[in-house]
């Protein structure tokens, strides 16, 4: 049996998914591999590393600040989230990211970007988390229109929301126990893409990202669909919010932080005996 664990983004929505990683760390309950989009891939590197604490630590000290994400900075970059700033330079001198432990614990941890040619989502294996793992996490978050698609390899990469919001599929082909955190609760459906009008303009480039996104919705309710269907057979565990986030994309209140964290913190403490209970059994 091996044990998976997805991460759905959604920006500072993610400090939810922070809080239930910690309790997972504070617990000792590992997985074989790990597959992170968007803020699940650029906070759920710190499960692999056993940097508990991390993500609330250094959005309390940077959040609202300019360098790490502003509108300053989409006017000046074109990146809401400063690429250097929040990608190498935090993790490498301001708050450092532990790349050691990340390469030696044994747990496979994936990241998810949209290939900005055909649309299609791209799994990337981190192996040590080095400048360019730490590119394909920033390719991870790099929402179209919000941000530049990211050069590796020849290619450009967007947010791997825009293919596979959550990759629940992606990990049951390679883990047989498989536990899903969400960033919404389990009434939620996503409306109309209001920026539809705009992307079409900005984003005329890439004719198969557009397509992606205009059923991105439809897309992602339909999965929403298929993990209540899995988690009624019993076939995942589904860790969610109990009520909606209610916290901003570039949220800055430290009290917002630490009560978006605090709700992942105690949701994951209350299922830890149901969790220990699915990870069990054969």
């Amino acid at each position: 049996m091996t044990k998976g664990l997805v991460l759905e983004g959604g920006a500072m929505r993610g400090l939810f998914t922070a809080g239930v990683i910690d309790v997972l760390l504070e617990n000792n309950i590992r997985f074989d591999g790990g597959v992170g989009v968007s803020a699940g891939a650029a906070f759920g590197v710190n499960y692999k590393s056993h940097q508990s604490g991390r993500v609330l630590r250094y959005n309390l000290r940077f959040a609202g600040n300019p360098r790490y994400a502003s509108w300053k900075s989409w006017r000046q970059s074109g990146n809401l989230y400063a690429a250097n700033f929040c990608y190498h330079l935090l993790p490498e001198k301001l708050d450092k990211f532990d790349k050691e432990t990340f390469a030696k614990d044994p747990m496979e941890f994936w990241s998810v970007s949209t290939d900005a040619a055909t649309g299609e989502a791209n799994y990337h294996l981190l192996p040590d988390c080095d400048y360019v793992d730490l590119e394909w996490v920033r390719a991870s978050a790099s929402i179209p229109f919000f941000a530049h698609p990211v050069a590796i390899g020849g290619r450009f990469y967007f947010d791997g929301g825009v293919s596979d919001s959550i990759p629940i599929k992606f990990a049951q082909q390679h883990y047989t126990k498989n536990v899903l955190v969400t960033t919404q609760p389990k009434a939620y459906r996503k409306g109309k893409d209001k920026l539809w009008l705009i992307e079409k303009i900005v984003l005329r480039k890439y004719p198969a990202v557009l397509k992606k996104i205009r059923t991105r919705s439809q897309d992602y309710n339909s999965c929403l669909n298929y993990i209540e269907d899995q988690e009624e057979a019993g076939k995942i565990f589904v860790i969610r919010p109990p009520y909606s986030l209610d916290i901003g994309t570039m949220e800055s209140d430290k009290n917002e932080l630490r009560r978006v964290y605090n709700i992942g913190r105690e949701e994951m403490e209350k299922q830890l005996p149901s969790l220990k209970r699915f990870l069990k059994e054969e």
